[in-house]
């Protein structure tokens, strides 16, 4: 059974900073390239940040880049995101990814989300 767990989720004040986790199983996790995407009220689903499987490539949006940071763990399957210097724009739910191709076929895992929220 594939599971993505978030964690780390929050309230936080303008500037501060967060970590967020992303716990997986259930699938060849060194096989997937993990991403962190987030969604606000109101807006659609957008993508933060993207990692390599073999975590030398990563990716991220103009509005998060010199402030987040996407790792990944292969040894503990988790990947995680590192938020500095947070701003309300940033309140969102953010979820976890998986995406691969195994024998051509692809495959597209999600978590079920952690909210965080930037706020004085």
């Amino acid at each position: 059974q594939v599971q993505l767990v978030e964690s780390g989720g929050g309230l936080v004040q303008p500037g501060g900073s967060l970590r967020l986790s992303c716990a997986t199983s259930g699938f060849s996790f060194a096989l997937y390239a993990m991403s962190w995407y987030r969604q606000a009220p109101g807006k659609e689903r957008e993508l933060v940040a993207r990692i390599s499987n073999t975590g030398t490539i990563s990716n991220y949006a103009d509005s998060v880049k010199g402030r987040f940071t996407i790792s990944r763990d292969i040894a503990k399957n988790t990947v995680y995101l590192q938020m500095n210097s947070l701003k309300p724009d940033d309140t969102a739910v953010y979820y976890c990814n998986a995406r691969g191709a195994i024998r051509g076929r692809e495959y597209d895992y999600w978590g079920q989300g952690t909210q965080v929220t930037v706020s004085s």
